[in-house]
């Protein structure tokens, strides 16, 4: 069997970069050989008759949930008195993200070299911005070890709120997909059968009955299929690659406070995660402008990211944040007064927190609601429209008798 030379780089245990040349009859055997040292492979190049081919490979994002287990175990090792190139290099060996796995070796170089950790940081992308300000924080302070811990509270709780969005758009999402599956199937499969039947014996159809005949012949045409399926998917890619555009957010972002339903929970989870945010920077020491500057975008709404604008001009200028945040509907008074409270006692981290709470159990209480109230409204509108569709097909049967004497 033909013998391809691959060279490899990978990383060792200890961090340190690693080229090799390995002979193989495939890809996989040489990664499997290269593994079997105990080094992790970063990428892999062919080489085969002169022909260089190089092959990368692939690197999944790295998920909150794994930044939290992460940041819980690197405030555990702290606390324990680890150095911080030691913990870089337990916490690359523990990880099941091949990505994080990667970046904290890089982290490791890094701050080998003299870097901090959070300047190390601030250079990957996949280290949220909340993240490393509260290290940058946690290092000038001294407190390192219970900023990770605070780091590692934050995002558990954004997966939680998460993890409610999805378990209160799942269903009606389910419902949907169905609903289009039974329809496009019925206009295509049945619907013409019937159209076939009552035009061999002649007559006129009923109204709801020609209207189906005739969304089953358009759905049937390929000149009208084709393009319809060509311009959903182009709308598709273009909203999946532009849906963080600052001008179709600013369209985008104030409709979903006022979808039916579904508005109020979104407005929730979004002061919900505005005040903790809010919180955790302020009680990690950042300075309460750099604060605000990180704040604002980890809402992941412009209408809080507006109002944000105004509170940093506000307190730039010597007053308070309570004063602007009046003139912004987006948040209830009581978030306001609560905030004016926090500012005149000084403990302003810890009635955002308490604000948090109370929002986290809002969104649980709502999202118990929704399931409650939309499963059988989902329900109703799919027998209502398959229903419909067997009605409209079924009303020239009474005539039937009349179509045949």
């Amino acid at each position: 069997m033909t013998q391809t030379e691959y060279f490899i780089r990978a990383r060792s245990r200890t961090g340190q970069l690693v080229e090799q040349r390995i002979k193989g009859s495939s890809e996989h055997e040489a990664l499997t050989r290269i593994r079997q040292l105990g080094l992790m492979p970063i990428s892999v190049e062919a080489k085969s008759a002169g022909l260089n081919k190089e092959i990368h490979l692939r690197r999944p994002r790295v998920k909150a949930k794994d930044l939290a287990v992460m940041t819980r175990q690197f405030a555990t090792m702290l606390g324990a008195g680890l150095p911080i190139l030691r913990c870089l290099v337990i916490l690359a060996d523990q990880t099941a993200s091949v990505r994080l796995k990667d970046l904290l070796l890089l982290v490791r170089d890094d701050v080998e070299r003299g870097s901090s950790l959070s300047e190390s940081m601030v250079r990957y992308p996949e280290f949220p911005p909340l993240m490393v300000n509260m290290i940058r924080a946690g290092e000038l302070g001294g407190f390192l070890d219970e900023t990770m811990l605070q780091i590692a509270e934050s995002i558990e709780a954004d997966v939680r709120l998460r993890g409610k969005i999805r378990a209160a758009l799942t269903y009606p999402v389910a419902v949907g997909v169905i609903a289009i599956i039974v329809t496009t199937a019925m206009l295509i499969f049945v619907v013409p059968v019937f159209s076939d039947m009552f035009s061999a014996l002649g007559g006129q159809l009923p109204a709801p009955t020609q209207f189906l005949v005739n969304i089953s012949n358009f759905v049937k045409n390929p000149l009208f299929m084709l393009p319809a399926i060509a311009a959903a998917l182009a709308l598709a890619g273009w909203f999946r690659h532009s849906r963080n555009d600052p001008r179709l957010r600013a369209v985008l972002d104030p409709l979903k406070f006022k979808v039916p339903v579904f508005g109020q929970l979104f407005h929730k989870i979004a002061l919900a995660r505005f005040c903790r945010n809010f919180s955790a920077l302020l009680r990690a020491g950042v300075p309460i402008l750099s604060a605000l500057d990180i704040v604002g975008g980890t809402a992941g709404n412009v209408v809080i990211v507006n109002a944000v604008r105004d509170v940093k001009a506000s307190v730039s200028q010597g007053s308070g944040m309570s004063r602007p945040l009046q003139d912004h509907p987006v948040f209830p008074d009581m978030v306001v007064q609560m905030i004016a409270v926090g500012e005149d006692t000084g403990a302003l981290d810890e009635m955002l927190a308490k604000v948090a709470d109370f929002y986290d159990e809002e969104v649980e209480s709502t999202t118990e609601q929704l399931m409650a109230l939309i499963e059988p409204i989902m329900i109703m509108l799919l027998g209502a429209l398959v229903g419909g569709m067997i009605v409209a097909m079924y009303l020239p049967i009474f005539n039937i008798f009349e179509l045949v004497k």
